[in-house]
């Protein structure tokens, strides 16, 4: 990967976990794999942007279910269970669910989940 792809890599599900709007921007600053200096100013910018935000709980499950979908045909019934239960109690000052999927991506080893920021903060 390159350093662009990379730090898109690390930052989508915590921009995501903030802002659709912006996780969608984003998107398509990486469209096309076309990157440049003013592309990375205008992500670092929207990282800026993203970092003044607090998740809410539709942001929060929305990134929550794609980090989901990493598990979703290799977990166990208990832990599916367990994920399907903190789904339904999440909210932003209860979130349970970030660090259960944390220790699934520990668990599991999935290193692209283990190096996103998402992970890494919760």
């Amino acid at each position: 990967m390159t350093t662009w792809q990379t730090t898109w890599a690390i930052n989508k599900y915590w921009l995501m976990a903030r802002s659709q709007h912006l996780y969608n921007q984003g998107r398509a600053l990486a469209k096309n794999n076309a990157w440049n200096a003013d592309k990375q100013q205008s992500f670092s910018q929207l990282l800026a942007t993203a970092n003044t935000l607090t998740p809410t709980k539709q942001t929060l499950t929305t990134a929550y279910q794609h980090v989901w979908g990493y598990f979703k045909k290799r977990c166990t019934p208990a832990e599916r269970a367990t994920y399907l239960q903190l789904l339904a109690t999440l909210t932003p000052d209860n979130d349970q669910l970030g660090p259960f999927l944390k220790q699934l991506a520990h668990t599991y080893q999935v290193d692209y989940l283990l190096n996103s920021r998402l992970i890494q903060e919760l």
